[in-house]
């Protein structure tokens, strides 16, 4: 497959990339500027410069036509203020929707969080309560679109602690951990199984195995 990662030089755009790139695919990772491309390089991601606050959707759809599927992994990230959180987060996952809706992509995949389809409870931080806002924009934006075959996967807290590929995969889950890798390795498997198309998905670490948990998500 032909893979176009937005937010490619990010913790889980490039671990994404590089199991991608590990297995054949052709994984083309969006950055915002050019001193990122060896680091892409360096994994086998094609990089290409493209910044996701300023670029036109026509733009964009050019680096998207002839591709498989698209993953949204990008993120305003720590220390970006309520600004970003809202052009990142929410605009650019817009963004990349139209894009792919223009290039007729159908199958794109979003990296969310968990808790955003509810406003923040009373006395979040505000730039955390602007990024859950964002965030729950951008998703009911993508849910909407019928042209898009989307899968919206929602992380619990990242860490960096090494993949166990055990995890828990469901509509809703309990609070938790779970490590980059093993959000890596979930969008593998949901790229590789078109009947996780229309559902958003809490993902948590936990002792289901993950193809496994994606054979029981679509399970008739």
């Amino acid at each position: 497959m032909r893979i176009v990662i937005a937010g490619g030089h990010g913790q889980i755009g490039l671990r994404l990339g590089k199991l991608l790139a590990g297995r054949g695919d052709e994984a083309v990772g969006l950055i915002r500027r050019a001193a990122q491309a060896d680091d892409l390089v360096a994994v086998g991601v094609e990089p290409v410069v493209c910044d996701l606050e300023a670029a036109p959707a026509e733009e964009l759809a050019e680096h998207l036509v002839g591709a498989d599927a698209v993953v949204f992994a990008a993120g305003a990230g720590p220390g970006s203020g309520i600004v970003r959180k809202d052009t990142v987060d929410r605009a650019a996952a817009t963004l990349c929707a139209d894009a792919a809706e223009s290039a007729g992509v159908r199958r794109f995949l979003v990296v969310s969080a968990m808790g955003v389809d509810h406003e923040p409870p009373a006395g979040t931080e505000e730039v955390f309560a602007a990024y859950l806002r964002a965030k729950g924009a951008a998703d009911a934006d993508v849910r909407a679109r019928a042209e898009l075959d989307w899968t919206i996967l929602r992380p619990g807290r990242l860490t960096d602690d090494p993949g166990t590929g055990l995890v828990t995969l469901a509509e809703h889950t309990d609070r938790g951990a779970v490590s980059r890798d093993d959000v890596a390795a979930v969008l593998v498997a949901l790229l590789d199984e078109p009947a996780t198309a229309g559902r958003s998905l809490d993902l948590i670490a936990g002792d289901t195995p993950i193809p496994q948990a994606i054979t029981t998500l679509t399970r008739p």
